[in-house]
């Protein structure tokens, strides 16, 4: 996962925490009491809901990523921009 979260996805982390912990802790005790199907798939379910969130693309992210492409392409980091100069200079 990605250390640097911004404030939304932290609020979604812990909306998803929210919901997740209960079903995770309900697994455990379903594993413990002997019945592995039950517990496992609920382990299993409690994991992804916290893991897909951030793995997945929306359709609401699609614009953000689209224009954090394009102006990747239009615009020069500046460190890139004075290495090519510098180079072109000698």
């Amino acid at each position: 996962m990605r250390a640097n979260l911004g404030i939304l996805e932290m609020i979604g982390l812990g909306a998803a925490l929210i919901f997740a912990i209960p079903v995770g802790v309900y697994g455990l005790t379903a594993l413990l009491d002997g019945r592995a199907l039950l517990g496992g798939t609920l382990v299993a379910v409690a994991v992804l809901m916290v893991l897909l969130p951030s793995r997945l693309t929306t359709p609401s992210d699609l614009p953000t990523k689209l224009a954090g492409a394009a102006i990747g392409k239009a615009v020069k980091d500046p460190d890139d921009a004075e290495r090519s100069e510098a180079g072109n200079r000698k």
